[in-house]
C-alpha cells in the first residue's frame, strides 16, 4: 500500500477495508473517505465481503426506514449480500426480524439471527396475518400493492434499487405520492463515518459477514456467473490468492 503525500490518517502497513466502484484488480486507487481501519477480529476475506452491501443495509434501515426498537421488519432476499447484513443490523437495533428466502437457505437465515423465516417457495408472505412496520425489499419481484397488504398502518416499503431493474425504480417513484408507503431510494453513500460504525459492530460481534465462496482473481467470470445464477448465500469474495474455497 502507498499513501498520498497529504494523507495523515493512514500509513503504509495499516490494515484497511473499504469500497470502490466496479474494480476487479490487484491494485486500485482509493478515496480515503471510502476507507476505514479493518475490524480487528476479521480476516481480510471477511472484511472484503462487508463494505458496499453492509453500508447499503445500514443506510436503508436507518435513514430510509427510520428503524426503531420493537419494529417488526421483513427482509426479502434475506440470504443475499444486502439481506444477510440487514437481518443482523435490524436485530442489533432491537427489531423483530422476519427473513424471506428460498428453501435451501432457510437454515442460513436462521443462523444469522432472524426471529422468523418464511420460505417463499412454500408460503406467500402477502397472505399472512402478520403486519410489518418496515419491509426492506431486496428482490423487487412482488408488486407494491401486494406488499402493502402486510404493512402496519404507518409502515413503509424500502426498495433496494440495486434489484428489480429500472422499471422497479420508476414504479416506486410513480406510486410514492399516492401511497406514502415507499421511501429510501437513495444510492448508498460510501463514507468513512458509516464504515467505522460497521467496524465497531463487527468488532463487538453484532455483525458478521457470511462468506459463501472465495474465488481467485482469474476465476472472476465464474464468480459472477455463480452470483447471477442465484446460488450465493451471503457474499462471495474475489481473492488475490490462487486457491478457491
Amino acid at each position: 500500500m502507498k499513501v498520498g503525500k497529504n494523507i495523515t490518517e493512514l500509513k503504509v502497513g495499516d490494515e484497511i477495508f473499504g469500497s470502490t466502484e466496479s474494480a476487479f484488480a490487484e491494485y486500485v486507487v482509493m478515496d480515503i473517505e471510502k476507507l476505514a481501519m479493518k475490524p480487528s477480529n476479521l480476516s481480510f476475506v471477511e472484511a472484503a465481503a462487508a463494505p458496499t452491501a453492509a453500508i447499503t443495509a445500514l443506510q436503508r434501515l436507518r435513514d430510509g426506514g427510520n428503524i426503531r426498537k420493537g419494529h417488526k421488519v421483513l427482509i426479502t432476499g434475506a440470504s443475499g449480500g444486502v439481506g444477510s447484513f440487514a437481518v443482523q443490523i435490524a436485530k442489533s437495533m432491537g427489531a423483530e426480524v422476519t427473513g424471506l428466502c428460498s428453501t435451501g437457505k432457510v437454515e442460513m437465515v436462521k443462523s444469522i439471527g432472524a426471529d422468523h423465516v418464511i420460505d417463499y417457495k412454500t408460503d406467500d408472505f402477502t397472505r399472512s396475518d402478520q403486519r410489518f412496520d418496515l419491509i426492506l425489499d431486496n428482490t423487487g419481484n412482488r408488486s407494491f400493492s401486494d406488499m402493502k397488504k402486510v404493512l402496519s398502518a404507518d409502515g413503509q416499503i424500502i426498495p433496494n434499487s440495486g434489484h428489480g431493474g429500472m422499471s422497479y425504480v420508476i414504479k416506486a417513484f410513480a406510486l410514492a405520492p399516492f401511497t406514502n408507503k415507499i421511501g429510501g431510494m437513495k444510492i448508498a453513500n460510501l463514507n468513512n463515518r458509516d464504515f467505522n460504525i460497521l467496524r465497531k459492530m463487527m468488532e463487538s460481534g453484532d455483525l458478521k459477514p457470511f462468506v459463501d465462496k472465495v474465488f481467485p482473481l482469474e476465476k472472476t467470470p465464474e464468480a459472477i456467473k455463480y452470483l447471477e445464477d442465484g446460488l450465493a448465500r451471503g457474499k462471495i469474495v474475489i481473492s488475490m490468492d490462487s486457491e478457491e474455497s
